[in-house]
Parts: structure tokens; sequence; C-alpha cells
């Protein structure tokens, strides 16, 4: 597939604006912002007194991330791809920095964050974001030297190999695990030979899983994972607490802000398992809703990275796929925790969970995705859609 030149927004631009990728993200960010309200209420008026205070702080980020996601748009795709080195060397300078005695932050025995004036900001999320338009980058660019050799697949592993390392310094698994879940679906449909991905892959999941169980409370996640109720007291009391509420729920829920879960029993609701929270106020039906909004946000990214690629718009189309890869695989790695199908992992709900640099960036992709959309030919995706045209 030969690319056609990257386009720069339009005047009309966002006129163009895909309506349905938009309104499910309104309608994703609209229920985190309920959730959080309902699953914060209690923690947050016995440490400040103010029951609004993870409320307020998410929605101001939800208005920043909305303004940024807003500024995406009238970004030069083109510019995104020539500075894609520049993009790799800042997601290292942001996972090197936090790693820096006095400069990054510890909270709860990891040190992911580091100090921006009045706030915090996680350094894996930026990061990820930057790595995504690297992989993309070099995977339009290098697209006949991964489906010829290995070595055109091993030279940016080494690198992201490079991110991972530095993540699992934090240490931050979760992260490790979706900056290695991103790249293999950027470079498998940047058309990477099986034989090839294979190899790297098992060498890949070797390799987590011996970085796993060299650390003992990771041991102790994954012993407890397999039977939270033998230690209900103990390392398996969130996954506990968890299953508790969503069995609680039942079909339809108690009630939102019924939830009682949340009252100090279940740890991080606003965050790690807002999802169980929404498993116990809105019930079964609430939790298929929610997943059913995560497959069509999924399907509506996915369907323009498609039109992207078949209009011959090789980075703008592999940039879309690895922003939806990394939100479905977080999303994934959440709900999994929650429902007990995962160990443990430090992974918030993308739009939904309390965390302000997460809520912040994962807009900021969707703008970007949004900014491709609103620049394809739709006269040529939809023929190329049809099958008449592929570049």
């Amino acid at each position: 597939m030969v690319d056609r030149p990257l386009a720069s927004p339009g005047r009309h631009a966002v006129q163009r604006l895909d309506g349905a990728l938009l309104a499910v993200t309104f309608l994703l960010l609209g229920l985190g912002l309920v959730m959080v309200a309902s699953a914060s209420i209690f923690w947050s008026t016995a440490v400040s007194g103010h029951a609004w205070r993870v409320f307020d702080r998410q929605f101001i980020f939800a208005l920043l991330g909305l303004a940024a996601g807003f500024v995406v748009l009238n970004v030069p795709l083109g510019l995104l791809l020539r500075l894609r080195l520049l993009a790799l060397a800042l997601a290292l300078l942001l996972l090197v920095l936090v790693l820096v005695p006095g400069i990054g932050r510890e909270v709860n025995g990891s040190i992911r964050w580091l100090p921006l004036g009045p706030v915090r900001i996680q350094a894996s999320e930026p990061a990820l974001l930057l790595l995504a338009i690297y992989l993309a980058g070099y995977a339009s660019e290098q697209g006949d030297q991964l489906r010829k050799n290995l070595a055109g697949l091993i030279r940016p592993l080494l690198v992201v190999g490079c991110c991972a390392m530095l993540l699992l310094l934090e240490p931050d698994f979760g992260a490790a695990v979706v900056l290695m879940a991103m790249t293999g679906t950027v470079f498998f449909l940047a058309g990477a030979r099986w034989r090839d991905m294979i190899r790297v892959a098992l060498v890949a999941v070797l390799g987590l899983l011996l970085v796993a169980l060299a650390a003992p409370y990771r041991v102790i996640r994954l012993t407890t994972f397999l039977d939270p109720w033998h230690h209900a007291l103990g390392g398996g009391f969130q996954l506990a607490q968890s299953l508790m509420a969503i069995g609680h729920g039942g079909w339809l829920g108690v009630g939102l802000g019924r939830g009682i879960e949340k009252m100090f029993y279940l740890p991080e609701p606003e965050s790690d398992f807002i999802f169980a929270v929404i498993g116990e106020e809105l019930g079964f039906v609430g939790m298929m809703v929610t997943l059913a909004l995560y497959g069509y946000l999924l399907l509506r990214i996915f369907r323009i990275a498609r039109l992207a690629e078949i209009s011959g718009r090789g980075f703008e189309g592999l940039l879309c796929y690895a922003v939806g890869g990394w939100i479905g695989m977080e999303a994934l790695i959440n709900m999994g925790v929650n429902l007990g199908a995962l160990p443990t992992k430090g992974i918030t709900l993308p739009l939904l969970s309390a965390g302000g640099s997460n809520l912040v960036v994962t807009l900021v992709a969707i703008g970007l995705v949004l900014n491709v959309g609103a620049n394809l030919d739709g006269r040529r995706a939809r023929g190329g859609a049809s099958g008449r045209e592929y570049a």
C-alpha cells in the first residue's frame, strides 16, 4: 500500500467529526463522572469534609481533557509523523525522570508520578501516547522491513523493551503489559510476519512471567487471585470485596448511590475498582451497558483506522489502531481484575475511573482519532470500504 500525503486539518474539519465516536465518548465520560461522584462521596467526606472533593477534581480534569482534545483536532497529522523521534525521546525522558530521586513521587509503594505545579502527572500515561505516535510512524515508514525480515521488527522492539523495563522499575507492571499489547497490535496490522511475531511474543510473555515471579508481592497476587476467599483478609481482600460488590448488585443493582462496598470496604472504589461499584449500584445490566459502550467506542476507532488505511494513509490508520489497542487493553485489564479473571493490577478504566492523567491523555488520544476521521477523503474512503478502491 502506497501512502498518500498526510492531511492537515481543513477549515471545516470540526464539521466532519465522527458523531458516533463523539457521542459514545461523551456517554462514557458522563457515566464516569456520575460513578466517580457516587464512589468517592464517603471517602471525600471523611478525609476532607467536602463530599465532592474527588468529583470536583475529576470534573476539572474532564474540562482540561476536552479542551486539549479540541486543540489536537487542529494539529497537522504530517507534523506528528515528522516528530516521531522527538515523541520517542520525550517518552523516554518522562520514564527516566520519574525514577530520578527527588523528582519522582511515590504513591502506594510505586514511583509513578511527576510533580507539575499544583498537580501530579502519571508519567506512563503521556508516555504511552508518545510511544503510539512513534510506533505508528516507524511502522508506516519501515513497513517493507517489517514484512521482509526479523531485524526490521527487532530494532523498534529494543526501544520498546527499554521503555517497558523503565515501567517495571517504577514498578508499573500493568502499563508495561499495555505497552507490549499496543506494540503487537501496531506491528501485526502493519504486516509483520507471523513467525516473527510469534517468536517475539513468546520471548515477551516469558520475560514478563519471569519478572512477575521475581517479585514476592506479585507472586502473592497470583496466588490470591487463584483463591481470593482463602486470603480474604490478606492479599485477596481487594478481589474478595470486588466480587462481593458485584454479587450484591444482582441483575439491576441496589440503586445509584446506595452501594455499601464503597463505604471503606472496597479499596480505591473511585479508580481501580469503579467497575465493581457499577456492578453493585447498576447491576449486571449496568455492567453490560458499560461493556457495550466500550465495544462501540473501539468499533468506531477501528472503523476510522480502517478507512484511513484503505485511503492510503498508513501513519494515520496505524495511529488509530494503536489508540484503540491501548484503550481496549486498559479496559480489558481493569474489568478483568474487577471480575476476578485477572490478577490485581493498578490499571484504571479509561474515561470512567478517577485520575487526571489518564482522563486527559485518553481524551487527547480520541481527539487525534477524530482528527484522522475528519480529514479523510469521504468519497475515496467509502469507495475503498466497498472494495472498489484499494491503494
